[in-house]
């Protein structure tokens, strides 16, 4: 399954406790466009009048739309805070403090917070410098003197014992049991290079304990079991980056492709980064950061908005604002001739070529989410269609707009593995074909046509469920300032022509523009010389 719905779903991918999470499209048969557009406020222009907007003195926005057909109200808390905003040397800081959050407060997820706080700050302090004494010692030919090894071992013995005191006064997943406990359903976060995500659906009558909850998660969250969440992401970055063939490959090809900016560095952060991350690192990024002038809490369902608003001011209100940012975000410098990577792993060969383009709130962005959905979106799609059906050269083809985020200048994404006896440069060959065949030829009216109208049924139903309703206004409130732009991005779509389709696919689909990463089994010597293979688009 692709892993977006053009740019309203493709800013929910990212790092999540356990799965990849896509925002909630709702069940059933989807009707016929026109029923869907003339029965689903969502998607008309009414939505624009029952989206009720409120900003508290602090900062907080609040977004609530009341749909009373259900006692129940799903809930997105978005922060415009993500991988980007870390520092060189600090990778990964957004996702490890996604992982904290689920650890509880000073309330929640301990037994006695007085007397575990002690022993907390204690194990910030013990395992720093244990580490610290660690590295050092790594440094030195021989690892260190005998009596820095016997510091080092008495510090590693005091942390043990910290820990298993510490450890009498949790109470694991507490939080989730909360929830569970008054029917709480998809409880779970994402983090990504441009946003950090909370969602949960509940019975209508919990709104209170969902804001008592929050609040003291917004507000006083406790970094407990910092060491042992620390080796859990470890542990998920070797699955998922390291251990896996396609991982490894985006990482590789992603950070070719970027060079000054953040986008280059996976969110889930470098493996050397991940280990040296600190207790007092993970706090400070989070009080720099996370306060509620950086969130968006958008409320969809069954609800009295007077109520929902009193509650918040009364929880979310008393939180102070974090520091006004000052961050300076590095630019991409033109990309000046192909760059090719290529990973060896015991795996069947893969490619994926990238092309930078404009983020969001360039003219053609837009452009770009039509040009996806003519590439690869369905069984009839142009890539789908000539690679996977017609010649059988690759076993699979997608595409994405918008690589690994959208708030700053981007990707355009082909991805395809070979069917064999095939290889990564005939399917390169083929798909360079159809790229030029988009500059060449303007795309007919009725292929225009069909794949706007699927773009915005793709819309509806990502506006359609209570969750997903509250994730795209949530989200786009975060990344564009105004919830509103996904229904001025829809105006846009539909005026797309084809000599905007045109146009833009001969500006930015170049040689001297894109990145090319080819998975490669490893022992494999069958693949052609890159010089052919770099050569298919001028």
């Amino acid at each position: 399954m692709k892993s977006r719905l053009r740019l309203r779903l493709r800013l929910s991918r990212g790092i999540t406790r356990g799965v990849h999470w896509l925002v909630i499209v709702g069940g059933g048969l989807l009707l016929n466009l026109s029923l869907n557009l003339d029965l689903v406020f969502a998607a008309s222009p009414s939505l624009a009048d029952r989206v009720i907007e409120h900003k508290l003195d602090n900062g907080l926005t609040v977004l609530m739309v009341e749909r009373h057909q259900t006692p129940v109200v799903s809930i997105n808390i978005t922060f415009a805070v993500g991988g980007i905003n870390e520092e060189v040397g600090q990778t990964g800081l957004a996702h490890l403090y996604e992982h904290m959050a689920f650890k509880g407060t000073r309330t929640i997820g301990t037994k006695d917070y007085g007397k575990e706080k002690p022993i907390l700050d204690e194990i910030a302090r013990i395992g720093t410098e244990l580490e610290r004494r660690q590295h050092k010692m790594a440094e030195k030919i021989g690892g260190g003197s005998a009596e820095e090894q016997a510091a080092v071992e008495s510090l590693q013995e005091r942390f043990v014992e910290l820990q298993a005191e510490a450890s009498q006064y949790v109470v694991g997943n507490e939080l989730a049991l909360l929830y569970q406990r008054h029917g709480g359903v998809g409880f779970n976060a994402s983090t990504g290079k441009d946003l950090t995500r909370y969602m949960i659906s509940l019975p209508a009558n919990r709104l209170p304990l969902w804001a008592a909850i929050e609040s003291d998660r917004m507000a006083n969250p406790v970094f407990r079991e910092f060491y042992k969440e620390r080796g859990v992401v470890m542990e998920e970055r070797r699955l998922r980056n390291e251990d896996s063939p396609t991982g490894l490959l985006f990482e590789t090809f992603t950070s070719a492709a970027f060079r000054a900016h953040g986008y280059g560095v996976p969110t889930i952060g470098w493996g050397s980064d991940i280990l040296s991350l600190t207790p007092a690192e993970t706090e400070a990024f989070f009080k720099a950061y996370y306060g509620p002038n950086r969130a968006t809490i958008a409320l969809v369902g069954d609800f009295d908005p007077k109520e929902v608003m009193a509650l918040i001011e009364h929880t979310f209100g008393k939180i102070p604002a974090a520091p006004a940012s000052t961050e300076r975000m590095p630019v991409e410098p033109e990309q000046r001739g192909e760059r090719r990577v290529e990973v060896e792993f015991d795996a069947e060969p893969a490619i994926v070529i990238g092309f930078h383009k404009p983020g969001l709130g360039h003219p053609d962005d837009d452009v770009f989410d039509v040009i996806d959905a003519i590439l690869s979106e369905g069984l009839t799609s142009r890539l789908h269609r000539k690679l996977v059906r017609e010649q059988r050269l690759a076993a699979s083809v997608h595409t994405d707009a918008g690589h690994p985020g959208v708030r700053a200048p981007n990707l355009f994404l082909v991805m395809a593995t070979p069917l064999a006896p095939h290889t990564t440069a005939e399917v390169e060959a083929a798909i360079y074909e159809e790229l030029d065949r988009l500059k060449q030829e303007p795309v007919e009216p009725k292929e225009l046509e069909r794949v706007i109208n699927n773009l915005d049924a793709d819309m509806v139903r990502a506006l359609r469920s209570n969750s997903g309703l509250a994730s795209q206004l949530a989200m786009y409130q975060a990344v564009a300032g105004d919830w509103s732009y996904m229904l001025k991005s829809r105006d846009k779509i539909a005026a797309v022509t084809a000599a905007d389709v045109q146009r833009v696919a001969a500006q930015y689909f170049t040689k001297s523009n894109r990145t090319v990463g080819v998975l490669v089994k490893k022992g494999d010597e069958k693949t052609a010389p890159t010089a052919q293979r770099s050569e298919a688009t001028p």
